[in-house]
């Protein structure tokens, strides 16, 4: 994360708006049901929104989120390049750099920028056009930018391959898993078929309800209390259990029984992504069930892993689907879970599906232990070529 505060004296500081041109005058918001689908990418605050069928620009440009960005949590980007025919709404402003700025290098300089201490407003964030304007940029000489930004991308396309190859390991399990079990029809037709209620051995949504902190980038903003995570599902979604997590104190974990985690259970959104299948992880520290999941375990009659891919492939998607009920808030029961229709295939056979794939998580580790030494191997040159040490 880069903020105003971090830069030295080795280059000369400008504010944005005397190295860019503001584009925002030409931008021209659709609403959704009046956007028809097109050739052309359609973007706004974080990135590409969808398709539309005409364009405003045709240039490289970068964009900078003016309103819905990740502001509090610029490490998940908050501006981006562009480049030939394009879209763009009214929440992202839209930059053309001077001569004085290479394109590729104001990206990297933006791409993670605290900006909270220009941005307005306190229940939806702005960052204003005047705002924006008075961010500090460090300007080096035009070649060493592009060296910068060079050096930058490289590392980046680093991380960007490796992300591809644990998606294709993911890509793995799941083919496995067809070629042991089959998928669609042929799951349920080729094994006995139990309701998932006979596969369980606790099965609960009681969360608690104790004194909690949120913790951001090391930071606790409220009152202290590190005892022990509640875990949410977006949580599961993005994979991090440190930035902006949610933790509860002693007692009130103390008091849990069932709801409990301890790695290896398979949770269950109830509420909004209904349906949708998380395997916990083994955390190194206390965890408890946070608000609106389904904490599940299971009986000696199934392996685990079996039965997370199965909720998983096509046909458990299928099977829950059906269950989801709701047309504005997606829910879905306790009751409804437990009548899933789930085959069994014979013990051994999933346990020999489990092996395979703890090969492939291991391989997948390796990978992901890469990919962190290249995150921060890229913070650490991003933070040292904008105080000109690289």
């Amino acid at each position: 994360m880069i903020s105003r505060n971090f830069f030295t004296d080795i280059y000369p500081i400008k504010c944005l708006g005397e190295v860019v041109e503001f584009l925002d005058s030409m931008r021209r918001p659709v609403t959704e049901s009046d956007r028809r689908a097109g050739n052309y990418p359609y973007y706004g605050a974080n990135g590409l929104q969808g398709t539309i069928d005409d364009y405003i620009f045709d240039e490289p440009l970068v964009l900078l989120a003016e309103d819905g960005g990740h502001f509090g949590n610029p490490k998940r980007g908050i501006a981006y390049q562009i480049s030939g025919k394009t879209w763009v709404n009214n929440h992202a402003h839209v930059l053309r750099p001077k001569e004085s700025i290479d394109l590729a290098f104001l990206c990297r300089v933006l791409e993670n920028y605290d900006v909270t201490p220009f941005v307005t407003g306190t229940t939806r964030g702005k960052l204003t056009q005047a705002g924006a304007a008075g961010i500090p940029i460090p300007i080096p000489p035009i070649a060493e930018q592009k060296r910068i930004a060079e050096i930058l991308d490289r590392t980046q396309s680093l991380i960007s391959k490796r992300k591809e190859a644990i998606a294709l390991l993911d890509i793995l399990t799941q083919s496995i898993f067809i070629e042991m079990f089959g998928d669609n029809s042929p799951l349920e037709s080729k094994w006995n078929t139990v309701s998932f209620g006979d596969l369980l051995e606790v099965l609960t949504d009681y969360h608690a309800n104790g004194s909690y902190e949120i913790l951001r980038d090391n930071v606790v903003l409220k009152k202290q209390v590190d005892y022990a995570l509640m875990v949410r599902t977006t949580d599961l979604e993005n994979n991090n259990f440190d930035d902006e997590c949610i933790y509860i104190d002693k007692k009130a974990y103390d008091f849990l029984s069932k709801s409990k985690v301890y790695g290896g259970e398979i949770i269950i959104n109830k509420i909004g992504s209904a349906g949708k299948v998380y395997l916990m992880p083994y955390l190194d520290r206390p965890v408890s069930l946070g608000m609106n999941a389904f904490l599940i375990r299971l009986n000696n009659k199934v392996n685990t892993s079996f039965i997370y891919h199965f909720l998983t492939s096509s046909y458990g998607k299928e099977a829950i689907d059906k269950n989801v009920k709701g047309a504005v808030t997606k829910t879905i029961t306790k009751e409804a879970i437990r009548g899933i229709k789930t085959p069994v295939p014979p013990l051994p056979l999933q346990k020999e599906f489990a092996q395979r794939v703890e090969a492939v998580e291991k391989l997948k580790a390796t990978h992901h232990a890469s990919l962190s030494e290249l995150q921060a191997l890229f913070a650490s040159l991003q933070h040292r070529a904008f105080r000109g040490e690289l």
